[in-house]
């Protein structure tokens, strides 16, 4: 269970540098974020939506592998 976390938060670290730096070179113009857009959606949206879930996947990781160590 331990490794789940331990990759959960690593995971969610890459993500949301991954997300960071796709949203970082978006603005400065260095990449199109209309690539990443469909249908109705901005392409900073789907980018910002990498940052996130690496974000959350992050958390969970870490409140796992906390809690494991509290027990």
């Amino acid at each position: 269970m331990i490794r789940l976390y331990h990759s959960l938060k690593v995971i969610g670290i890459i993500l949301t540098l991954v997300g960071g730096m796709g949203m970082a070179l978006g603005f400065i113009g260095m990449i199109n974020l209309d690539v990443f857009a469909f249908g109705i959606t901005a392409g900073v949206r789907v980018v910002g939506t990498v940052a996130i879930t690496g974000c959350l996947l992050s958390a969970i990781g870490c409140f796992g592998l906390e809690f494991n160590n509290l027990s």
